[in-house]
Formats: C-alpha cells, structure tokens, sequence
C-alpha cells in the first residue's frame, strides 16, 4: 500500500515565489539572534549522549510545563512526534478518529500504522470548534486515538480545558487515547496565555509540539511528547526502529533555545499581531472573502464565497502574481484558502494587496 500525505507533499515542491502566504512556520531565527554573535561561533559540540533525547532537553522541556522529565519523549519535529504517538498506540484493525478539517500527515500516519481513518467534522458555521457531542458520536468500540489539533490547523480556533476534558472522559470510556498536536497553541497573537498542554488534564492525553511554528527555529526539528510515564517509554522504544536518535548538535542548541523562549515568544507576537491585522484588513475589504477570525496560531482558513475549488486560483496566482497560498482541497475544504502570516512583514503586506488584486480581477 502505497500512504502519502499529498498536501506535505505539495508544500515541499510547489513553485517558489516572492510573495508567500504558504509557509506557515514563523519567520526563521538566525543562530546569531538566538545567541549573540560571539557565543554563536562556539554554540555546541557535534556529538554527545543523546540516546533516547539529549536528557537537559528533556528536562527543559518538563521544567517549562511543570511535568516529570519522564514524561517527555524527544522527536523529530512535530510530524516527527505525531507519527510515533500513533505507530506506538495503533495496530491493524484500529481505528482513529480524526477532525475535518485536518492536517494530512496525521491522516497518513494512521494509515501507516495499517489502521483505519474514521473522521468527525469541525463545522465552519461553527468556527471549526471542537464539538464533545459530535465526537462522542463518532467513537466506537474499535476507536483507539481520537486526533485534534489545538490550536486547529488550519482555522486557528482554540479549544478550552473543558471541551478537551469531556472529549478525554468519552475517549476513556473505550480505552482510547486522545492526541492534540499543540505545534500552534503557543503561536499568540496578543498577550494571552497559552493553553496548558492537554497532557496535563491526564494520562487519557498525549500533546506534541515543536519549536517551528510558534518560535521559528524550525531547522532544529525539535519535536517532543508529553504523555504518561509508560507510554513515554513505550514511544521511547517505537523510536529505536524509526530513527533511534535525533542529532546532537540540534538538541544540544535546542535545550540552549528554552532559555531564551519568553524573548522568542514576544517576538513571536509582534510578527503575527502586525501581519495578521493586514491579512484581516485586505479580508475585510474584499468582498469575495469570508473571514473567521483565528484564536491563536500562524494561519487564517477564510471561505471564497464564489468558488468550489480554490486550486486553479492558485495556479493563476502563481503565475500571474508570483505569490502562493494553500488551495483548500489540502485540508478537505476545497472552497478555502489557508493564509500564513508567519512571514516577514513587509513581504505578508505585498502578498496581501497582490492576492486581493488577484480576487478583484
């Protein structure tokens, strides 16, 4: 069986163009930003014991949640950390229930684990909440994982500690666990505080994370898990036949990057205060957008009122005006287009005027 996840896909070989509304993690940091100039000529060594996660990581990462260092698991990014979670909770004949929309690589993921995709939908005229009643609804005796994203890629919404806490209470009522990929929650747009890990609600919950989207350092590709003690250790394990470790040298300047993650995070906001305001601004103008206001997270997912598949738009602003986004049909919602404003501001102010020109014309 051949499994893909054709959006992850088309973001690595779509055209390159100036002006990109596509790229949805933060604008990069450099090594001399994160570190000074002179401490970055000198920043790390390139081998070390990092066997099951380089251990001062690990414990940076529990010390900035207030969790046990046992209950955390180092991966490979985001991605990385999803597909462990579900190669280690999922054998054939499971089944994994996913929200619509949904980020493809989860949806692929399950597949690789050879077990089924059984979906709950998070409704536009509802914001793209999570509903507990409607994913109840859709668990049955074979669900095994229930997978969200908080905050929801690609609408931005945020789901608060008590929807996540029913969810969990009907998750556990079948023996299921629940995964949040939380890569967006910490993604802020003013200075409210970001949600507490769902791993911190109980042992029904897994959260993962990384350093990309909310904190720009994707190059790292420092990814981690936070679940119970035994489950960590079994994913630890999962790991040994997937990549068996990461690499030191990213660890290593990683757990240097917890030192500095509240300077990261202010500056974090700034981008995604201003460009997001542009994004809202050209929105509410144009009158062939329908906006929904996202709560956290690099990403809008607004409506085209007059189209049923944004994909050929796309190609005509590529072409036309050497600018991208995301046509719809990647996230199973073919009438919308997901806008980063994660970029540069000055760039995210010229795609903005470009990609309304485009809808006017």
């Amino acid at each position: 069986m051949i499994t893909a996840a054709p959006y992850l896909r088309w973001a690595k070989i779509r055209p390159r163009v100036t002006y990109d509304l596509a790229a949805s993690g933060l604008m990069a940091v450099s090594t001399a930003e994160l570190l000074g100039d002179a401490a970055a000529k000198s920043a790390f060594e390139i081998t070390g014991p990092n066997d099951d996660g380089y251990v001062p990581l690990r414990e940076a990462i529990a010390q900035r949640y207030g969790l046990d260092a046992g209950r955390v698991s180092i991966a490979p990014g985001a991605a990385g950390a999803n597909f462990l979670v579900l190669l280690t909770l999922l054998r054939p004949g499971d089944e994994a229930l996913i929200e619509l929309p949904a980020y493809d690589p989860l949806i692929a993921a399950v597949r690789v684990a050879g077990a089924t995709v059984v979906h709950f939908q998070r409704r536009w005229e509802d914001g793209f909440a999570l509903d507990p009643d409607v994913v109840r609804q859709a668990i049955t005796p074979k669900t095994r994982v229930i997978v969200m994203s908080n905050a929801h890629n690609p609408s931005g919404a945020l789901a608060d500690g008590a929807v996540l806490d029913q969810i969990g209470k009907a998750a556990a009522a079948v023996g299921a666990q629940v995964l949040v990929d939380e890569v967006y929650a910490e993604a802020q747009h003013d200075d409210s505080t970001p949600p507490k890990p769902a791993a911190m609600l109980g042992d029904t919950f897994v959260s993962t994370n990384s350093l990309t989207k909310a904190y720009g350092l994707a190059g790292l590709r420092c990814g981690w898990i936070l679940a119970a003690v035994d489950l960590s250790r079994r994913i630890r394990e999962t790991r040994d036949v997937v990549d068996g470790s990461g690499p030191f040298v990213a660890e290593r300047l990683a757990q240097t990057a917890f030192e500095h993650l509240d300077r990261l995070r202010v500056r974090a906001r700034q981008v995604l205060a201003e460009n997001l305001a542009t994004l809202r601004a050209m929105a509410a103008a144009n009158p062939r957008i329908e906006w929904l206001e996202p709560q956290a997270g690099t990403t809008v997912f607004p409506r085209i009122t007059d189209m049923t598949d944004t994909a050929p738009f796309v190609e005509r602003l590529v072409r036309d005006y050497d600018t991208v986004a995301v046509p719809g049909h990647f996230f199973q919602c073919p009438e919308h287009l997901r806008l980063s404003f994660a970029g540069r501001p000055d760039m995210v102010r010229e795609a903005a005027r470009r990609l309304d020109r485009a809808l006017r014309e």
